[in-house]
């Protein structure tokens, strides 16, 4: 669910002072409008320099999210943007982030960005999932999607991102920056290839160029075909069932897109 942003400055006091006590006195708030998921999400100007602040109440529902997110962050890859600090206090949950100043990724055929890309999810692709924190299960996330007798091809233990919408990678100079762990994930490494291949389609990419890009990693390269096709048939039904509760263009985009890797084989179009 998407919530209104509100600025900085219209937090309670005594929250705007904790905050200014992780990061030093502030002369200047901007609300950024990407992203739909914090009421708060300002660039911070302070003593200590610039700082990413993005926040809920601490009675929302996505909390739990918000929560896995500061959980997992000294886990994370340099190219994922450093968490400062995390603060609940006055009825919010509030989390700093070191600033990226860049700009969404493009996924288009031919783009010069693909290639940071690939190299950011090449550096993830080898962090395993921290044993010690309360993060979601691949086993358990497509539990209700997967093909009967197949869900054991999606246990592992690599940190998955497994949201590659344009909107997480930040391109900054030569370089593919992975923002938004609001769903970590523990489980087989081709699964954050296989959740690329969708936002490729979705770019413009045919299916097979977009398998042919997961095949750079080798953890796809390498799964068994049952694996990929049980993924690209678990991918179709639950955005066929995202799509029905909720009939927005993109999902439906997503759920045709979804549709069409599953029915083109994907466990055998390997390149």
């Amino acid at each position: 669910m998407s919530m209104s942003r509100i600025p900085f400055e219209q937090l309670p006091a005594d929250v705007r002072r904790a905050v200014a006590d992780k990061s030093g006195a502030v002369h200047r708030a901007v609300t950024v409008q990407g992203g739909m998921n914090s009421r708060i999400a300002s660039v911070l100007e302070t003593n200590g320099g610039q700082v990413f602040v993005k926040g809920i109440p601490a009675d929302h529902p996505q909390v739990a999210a918000q929560r896995r997110e500061t959980a997992v962050a000294p886990y994370l890859p340099a190219s994922c943007p450093r968490l400062y600090w995390h603060l609940e206090f006055g009825g919010w949950s509030l989390l700093g982030y070191e600033v990226i100043d860049g700009r969404h990724a493009d996924y288009t055929p031919g783009s010069p960005d693909l290639p940071l890309v690939e190299t950011a999810l090449v550096e993830l692709q080898g962090v395993t999932a921290p044993a010690d924190i309360g993060i979601k299960d691949a086993v358990d996330r497509w539990a209700d999607y997967a093909p009967p007798g197949t869900l054991h091809y999606f246990e592992g233990n690599t940190l998955l991102h497994t949201d590659f919408a344009p909107d997480n990678v930040l391109i900054t100079g030569a370089r593919a920056r992975l923002i938004d762990w609001a769903w970590p994930t523990r489980g087989a490494a081709w699964i954050d290839p296989g959740a690329l291949i969708l936002q490729l389609m979705d770019a413009g990419h045919s299916v097979d160029e977009a398998l042919a890009f997961a095949s750079r990693f080798p953890s796809w390269r390498d799964a068994k075909a049952e694996a990929l096709a049980a993924f690209s048939s678990a991918t179709a039904a639950l955005w066929r069932e995202i799509a029905e509760v909720d009939p927005t263009p993109w999902k439906l985009g997503m759920a045709n897109q979804a549709a069409t890797l599953a029915s083109s084989g994907a466990g055998s179009c390997r390149r």
